[in-house]
This record gives C-alpha cells, sequence and structure tokens, in this order.
C-alpha cells in the first residue's frame, strides 16, 4: 500500500513494524508514517502450522517467535515495534517464567461441554450481563476451567495471551494489553477492567494475569539478545498497540462518519458496529452478540461469523487450485442455489470442509454443490447472507443505523464477495485495506510519537492514503430475504 511520496528520513517521518500474527500466516510489516504521509511494506510473512500431538492442537509458538526475529531483521532501522495476534488463546509461564508448552489451539477439542459446566455456577444470562461477551466454546475463561487439574495449570504461576508472550520474550517484561484482555470473559466492558465476581464465582485467580495495558502504553525496549539477533541498533521501544488483531483493524477502518458498520474479513468475519458502550441486554445475548473493547474508550459490537476458514479449508482438501480461476468460475454459478449456517460451529474443526458444507445442504432440502466452483459460491453466498443479518441486527439491537458497510482484511481482495455484501445487505461496500491490522498497529505507535491524533484524524489519513474500492448494491435485497427466510426454516 503506497501513500504520498515524501523522502523516508525527512519531514518528520518515522518507521514501525508492526507484527501481525493471523491464523494461517504472521508478517512483520513497516509502516511509514509522517506529515500526510501513511505507507506500508512487508518485510517478511512466514507460514503459522498448528500442529496435533497426542496431547491435542497447539501452535508452534516457538516457529512464530523465530519468525517475527526474521521479520525485525529483515525490517531494518526502527523507531518502534507493536505485536497483535488472534484472541483468546495463551501462554502459562512457571515460576520462573519459562513457557510450559506450547499455547493450545482455540479449535482443540479440550473445551467441549466445558460452558455447561460453568454454567451450573455462573448462569450464561448473568455472565454475559457481566462480561458482554458472546458465548465461544473457546473462549480464554472455559480453556482456563478446561486446564484446571492439569499439572501444567497446577505448575503455572503467569497467564500471557499470545501477542503479549510475544511481547515479554522481546522485552523481558509482562503485561495483558485491554483490548485482547476483552476477549477472555473476564472483564466488564462497562469499566473496562476486570470483572472480579465473574472471576471469583468462576474458581479463576485473576493473579494469574500480568497487569492491564493500554493501547499506547509503552511496553518495554527490546531485550539485547533481541537486538543482536535482529541486527537492530538499541534502545527500541515496544509499544502496546491493539493487541487483538480485529481492534487493530477496526481502527484502520477508513470512515468518514460514525454511521458505518464494518466487516473485518479473513479466517474469521468479524461484523458489527463502533459504539461508545456496550449493549448488554437479553436480546442481544440472544443473538450472540459480543462486547469487545477498543482503543479511545470504544465498544466493539460484533458478531463472530466462521469467514473465509470455510474457503480455506476447501482449497486445502482440493489441493490449492488457483483462487483467482476458482472465484472466475464461482461467479457464473447460479446465485443463491445452496447456503449453509456460516456461524454454525459445526462448521469449526478442521478436515472434510467440502463434505461437510454438501451434507448440511444435503441435510436442509437444498441442491448439493458438486463442483469447486458451486462449492465456492455456497461458500460465498453464505458468507454474505451472514453478513447481512449481523449488520441488520447489530443496527436493531444497539439502535445505531448506519449508512455504509466498511470491508477491511484480506476479504477486501475478494471482488466477489465484497459485491455479494453490497448487494445482501443493500448498502454501499467500501473495500479496504487488506492488511487493516498491520495499519492499526502502525497508526497506534505513531501516537506515540505524536504523528497522529485520535480516530477521526488517523481514519481521514487513511481515507486519503490506501487504495480503496466502492461496491454499489445490486438488484435489491428481496432474493436474500428469501435465502434468508429459507435457512432459518431449516
Amino acid at each position: 500500500m503506497s501513500g504520498a511520496t515524501a523522502d523516508a528520513t525527512g519531514g518528520g517521518t518515522k518507521a514501525y513494524a508492526a507484527v501481525d500474527l493471523g491464523a494461517s500466516s504472521g508478517r512483520v510489516m513497516v509502516g511509514r508514517v509522517g506529515p500526510g504521509r501513511l505507507e506500508l511494506t512487508e518485510a517478511h510473512r512466514f507460514p503459522n502450522r498448528p500442529v496435533r500431538t497426542p496431547e491435542g492442537l497447539h501452535w508452534d509458538v516457538l516457529a512464530l517467535y523465530a519468525g517475527v526475529l526474521d521479520g525485525l531483521r529483515a525490517a531494518g532501522r526502527v523507531d518502534s515495534v507493536g505485536v497483535d495476534s488472534w484472541a483468546v488463546d495463551h501462554g502459562l509461564l512457571d515460576a520462573d517464567g519459562a513457557l510450559l508448552g506450547n499455547p493450545v489451539h482455540y479449535r482443540d477439542a479440550r473445551t467441549e461441554g466445558v460452558a455447561e459446566r460453568v454454567w451450573e455456577t455462573l448462569p450464561a444470562a448473568e455472565l454475559y450481563a457481566a462480561t458482554g461477551l458472546q458465548h465461544a466454546p473457546f473462549n480464554t475463561l472455559y480453556q482456563l476451567v478446561a486446564a484446571r487439574g492439569t499439572a501444567r495449570f497446577a505448575a503455572a504461576r503467569r497467564v500471557l495471551l499470545v501477542p503479549d508472550l510475544l511481547t515479554y520474550w522481546l522485552t523481558g517484561e509482562q503485561g495483558t494489553e485491554l483490548t485482547n484482555a476483552s476477549t477472555t470473559q473476564l472483564i466488564d466492558p462497562r469499566t473496562r477492567d476486570w470483572s472480579r465476581e465473574v472471576a471469583d464465582r468462576a474458581g479463576i485467580d485473576l493473579g494469574l494475569f500480568a497487569p492491564l495495558r493500554m493501547p499506547g502504553d509503552a511496553a518495554g525496549l527490546l531485550r539485547p539478545e533481541v537486538l543482536e539477533a535482529t541486527g537492530l541498533d538499541g534502545p527500541v521501544p515496544v509499544t502496546a498497540v491493539g493487541s487483538h488483531d480485529t481492534a487493530s483493524a477496526v481502527a484502520a477502518v477508513p470512515a468518514g462518519s460514525e454511521r458505518f458498520a464494518y466487516i473485518c474479513t479473513g479466517t474469521w468475519s468479524l461484523a458489527g458496529l463502533e459504539l461508545t458502550g456496550p449493549v448488554l441486554t437479553e436480546e442481544s445475548r440472544a443473538a450472540n452478540f459480543t462486547n469487545e473493547l477498543g482503543l479511545d474508550g470504544t465498544v466493539r459490537y460484533l458478531r463472530n461469523i466462521m469467514g473465509l476458514w470455510l474457503l480455506q479449508e476447501c482449497l486445502r482438501a482440493w489441493g490449492e487450485p488457483e483462487l483467482g480461476g476458482l472465484l472466475r468460475a464461482a461467479a457464473g454459478v447460479s446465485p443463491l442455489r445452496s447456503v449453509v449456517d456460516a456461524g454454525d460451529p459445526a462448521f469449526l474443526a478442521p478436515g472434510r470442509m467440502p463434505e461437510r458444507i454438501a451434507e448440511a445442504c444435503r441435510a436442509s432440502g437444498q441442491p448439493v454443490p458438486a463442483s469447486p466452483a458451486e462449492v465456492t459460491r455456497c461458500i460465498l453466498d453464505s458468507l454474505a447472507l451472514a453478513h447481512r443479518r449481523a449488520v441488520e441486527d447489530a443496527q436493531r439491537l444497539a439502535g445505531h443505523p448506519v449508512d455504509v458497510v466498511h470491508v477491511v482484511g484480506g476479504g477486501a481482495r475478494n471482488a466477489l464477495l465484497c459485491q455479494l455484501t453490497a448487494d445482501a445487505c443493500g448498502l454501499p461496500v467500501v473495500a479496504g485495506p487488506a492488511e487493516a491490522a498491520a495499519l492499526g498497529n502502525v497508526l497506534v505507535q505513531a501516537r506515540r510519537h505524536k504523528l497522529v491524533g485520535g480516530l477521526a484524524q488517523t481514519r481521514g489519513l487513511l481515507a486519503r492514503t490506501q487504495g480503496l474500492t466502492r461496491y454499489e448494491p445490486r438488484g435489491g435485497t428481496a432474493r436474500w430475504r428469501a435465502a434468508e427466510a429459507r435457512l432459518a426454516d431449516r
């Protein structure tokens, strides 16, 4: 992505390394920020390959850390570093600060049935009223309850969420960044602090967590060993950013007013609104909306949708065919021929995704997609339909109407998905930036040097410097309403 063409070393321009870890890959991006300037280049990209052992599914966090060091070496001189990643997962440290095994993957089966056990002492309605977090079987709260009774958990003296763990390895200092902490189901979104009542009733010791940090706080300096490994000249500060990648991505939505919805697309689709306070009603809980914390006192009111994970798993099963040709073929398939519930937890686990989609269509009496193009069109139609439901439900539940939908993240590059989302929502879609999480990460670091201001100013800078594409809705929403009703009947 490129913006203005000011000299890289002049005009007050500074360089920031954004470590941005996704569920399928990690990257180190370098952002250059100056007066009227915002540029982002990729220094290094590396795979994120979960590993299944006899004990379950794990993240290979050592390989990720090696990728981060390689990326910082490739980045060259930077004025600060920030780390963001996916949410809920964490590492356990012993009394010496050593990691007790690789973090468990949120798709691991260890949390099956745990939520129901927690609800026996902390009913779901009370839990939502206290934390505002949607029900997801992998929330950190349930992971910690599932780990109780294990030797590893008994030895644990600290819990660090994934970006906080990497920040600790980079700096030697421990903290818990707030936007990611808000996904643990242990934060009260009204006070923006730990919910001690929830922790006590669930049997969780909040002393396991390091002190809370806010986006923009200092998080330490790169350790001498890190400087040596990366070839960087110190001191290099590390800045706490919106360390939940969705928090960083929403901060990089290039909106011109408050009347917008966003869809952060990638492995997941996170669709919702930016609000000034949480929505904690029983109706909101029944609709499975979550209240996660964002920058500048905001709340990310959103629904989790399975996202492009569905397509990623199909591509893996098909031997990784060329995506562009597959999308062109999918565009020629009859629209809304078959749809599935893209939020169904039945699609959460990896493996056999084309067959599972076909089985869902067969069980609901719809035509069964046979070819890769038909399966792909089913997935994209289903995602657009889920986007429509989330955007409409969020407006109704929050009393917050919108005029435009912003699609950011990797899915912003998928023109067919963006057009279908505009058609389904009956609203214009503005697509981009694709690397929104990294840009939001960079902009929080730039705030610390006072190169940018609050969200309104940074969003204006994004709108001026990033390549955006606008999709207008076509054909009315009647056929989407019909498909929605058809799916609801099943």
